[in-house]
């Protein structure tokens, strides 16, 4: 699948701690203002320090490196990664051994009172998926006053904007912003957006998204604790047998969903993965809406949830469906962008974070995915170039170790989840462990990623541009 630049107007510069954000993060209190307005104020809160990022990015990477290498030439230093294996290994088997949240039972029977949903896409140059998205999210068994869909024609230079005008004639539902110019990407479009919809609770999904009829009647039972102030769906890959990029990306899907179950059930850090997101309204005004100044929306906005007091569940079944990037340079530009939305999430929260703003069981669960899903590959360079000068083993190898196991194990499990509703013989379970080598191997690549992304942040400036993959559309 080919990649195509979508050029922003990237003004911003590299940013810093938001430490204005704690204000914000108060209690609320009752107020006269309106949505824009409310959201006005607290984006204006988040813009005003942004600074330091490639400064921030650069300490990292020093205190990473520098760290590491004198691990190695500490007499203490293998007993100090011994001391952090065991740490974390505890923390592992009790991610492994939690029981899983039983998901509440769909919405059935008189919906006459059921909540209002407001459904949202940025497009952006979709003419090959839109039509089937459109015919899709209409088609949601849900009464049909009680949700609106809302697609943001992001300038779209293709067919996008005369299919949605024949689709908005065709489907009552459908409304359809127009947006000629503006900032900020797909944030930018949703935030333009938001003040035109009604819903109680708002959801998100990229132009290529395909959804279960029943989708709404279950995601909306997960609110019904007041806490909640988002719902992630489960990301299923639509063309997943296409080759070995998307046979990875489906059993990356099958890992990050088991991870990210296992950690709710722990009350631990849910995330949002933009494709399939839910969040409540009140959440989603609290917090200023979509932040224009990150590549990664939807991991800036779980973070801020977070912070904000909010929890964020996740739903298993129905997943959503997605293409796969099938190409390694269209993975590359896109897996680069995760990793630099991911970090740019922790240098621009950090002073909240260590402020214990999202209490000890958070944070510690915080600390324990920071370490090794970001520290631990950007340590394994100096760590790998020092166990060669010195003729010696890795320092980070039972940590690395560790993290390995927790991966394979994930992986399988989550890829057996998947399969819940089927009798796994032996067959089925040699097929999926098969799934989990190849997963397994595919899995590195973010080695490399991590690595590129975090010393590139520390050289460069600013980001100028994000690369917006192009749905093909062809997979049923």
């Amino acid at each position: 699948m080919p990649a195509n630049f979508w050029h922003e107007n990237d003004s911003y510069n590299e940013l810093d701690a938001l430490s204005s954000l704690l204000s914000e993060f108060s209690e609320p209190e009752e107020s006269d203002e309106s949505v824009e307005e409310s959201m006005l104020e607290v984006s204006a809160s988040l813009t005003s320090g942004y600074k330091g990022r490639r400064r921030k990015a650069a300490v990292v990477l020093t205190v990473v490196w520098g760290g590491t290498i004198a691990l190695h030439l500490v007499s203490w230093g293998t007993w100090f990664v011994l001391g952090m294996t065991t740490i974390f290994g505890i923390h592992t088997l009790g991610l492994v051994f939690t029981r899983a949240r039983i998901a509440p039972a769909p919405l059935s029977g008189d919906l006459t009172n059921c909540p209002t949903v407001s459904l949202l896409v940025a497009a952006k140059n979709e003419e090959a998926v839109i039509s089937k998205l459109v015919k899709n999210l209409c088609s949601i068994n849900y009464p049909s006053d009680k949700y609106e869909i809302w697609v943001v024609d992001d300038n779209s230079t293709d067919k996008t904007p005369e299919l949605l005008e024949k689709l908005a004639q065709k489907y009552p539902q459908l409304k359809v912003l127009r947006r000629t110019a503006g900032s900020g990407g797909k944030s930018g479009a949703l935030n333009d957006v938001f003040p035109l919809t009604t819903g109680e609770f708002v959801g998100v999904f990229d132009a290529d998204a395909q959804v279960s009829p029943d989708l709404l009647r279950q995601v909306l039972p997960l609110f019904d604790r007041e806490a909640v102030g988002a719902v992630q769906v489960r990301k299923a890959i639509a063309n997943s047998g296409t080759n070995f990029w998307t046979k990875g990306q489906s059993t990356e899907m099958g890992l990050d969903s088991y991870m990210q179950q296992q950690r709710i059930a722990r009350g631990g850090l849910g995330d949002l993965r933009g494709n399939g997101q839910f969040v409540r309204r009140e959440a989603l005004v609290r917090c200023g809406g979509w932040n224009e100044e990150t590549i990664t929306d939807d991991l800036d906005l779980a973070l801020r949830l977070h912070l904000d007091r909010w929890d964020i569940e996740f739903l298993s079944f129905p997943p959503v469906m997605e293409e796969g990037v099938t190409t390694a340079v269209s993975l590359w530009h896109q897996r680069n962008r995760w990793a630099e939305g991911q970090s740019q999430r922790y240098l621009d929260y950090w002073k909240a974070i260590f402020s214990n703003r999202l209490g000890r069981v958070k944070t510690f669960d915080l600390a324990m995915f920071l370490l090794i899903q970001q520290i631990l590959p950007i340590a394994a360079v100096p760590d790998l170039m020092m166990s060669l000068v010195r003729n010696r083993a890795p320092v980070m190898a039972p940590l690395t170790g560790l993290t390995m196991s927790l991966s394979v194990v994930s992986m399988f499990m989550g890829l057996k989840n998947e399969r819940k509703e089927e009798s796994l013989n032996a067959a089925a379970l040699i097929a999926i462990a098969l799934q989990t080598l190849r997963g397994t191997i595919y899995m590195l690549h973010w080695l490399v990623v991590m690595v590129g992304t975090t010393a590139r942040m520390s050289v460069r400036q600013k980001r100028l541009k994000w690369v917006k993959t192009v749905h093909e559309g062809s997979h049923d």
